[in-house]
């Protein structure tokens, strides 16, 4: 009687733990941009909540309001609080409970009066592979 193989070789199971090892390898780091990426565009989501309002109060005061004039929502669970300087609404991330790339990093919404039309700065945001698409 003959008898069958079973089970694996060490060289078998060698060469599948390599390969699990290269795929983690490359895995990891993507997985870690995508969960800063998917942080990254809360701030985008609530500043462009703010476009609509934006353009209403200006058109009806004829003057940029305050963050608080908005009735806007200005923070989530990832971004700590949303601020207006002139034509800037700018989003800063919370220091705790974030990817380490986003750490108090910044995300801007520019207004441009003179012809009604919004535009976003994620130059706060260091790492390109990060920034939300709206950004790019």
């Amino acid at each position: 009687m003959k008898k069958t193989q079973q089970g694996f070789t060490l060289i078998e199971l060698m060469i599948v733990v390599a390969i699990i090892g290269i795929l983690a390898a490359v895995a990891i780091p993507a997985y870690k941009d995508y969960i800063a990426r998917s942080q990254a565009t809360e701030a985008a989501v609530l500043l462009a909540g703010l476009k609509a309002p934006l353009a209403e109060y200006y058109n009806d005061q004829g003057s940029l309001p305050s963050v608080g004039d908005l009735n806007a929502v200005t923070s989530g669970k990832y971004v700590a609080s949303i601020t207006a300087s002139g034509t800037n609404y700018r989003a800063t991330f919370a220091a705790s409970g974030v990817s380490p790339q986003l750490t108090s990093a910044t995300m801007s919404l520019n207004y441009d009066t003179a012809n009604g039309t919004f535009s976003f700065n994620c130059a706060g945001i260091s790492n390109t592979n990060v920034r939300p698409k709206n950004c790019n």
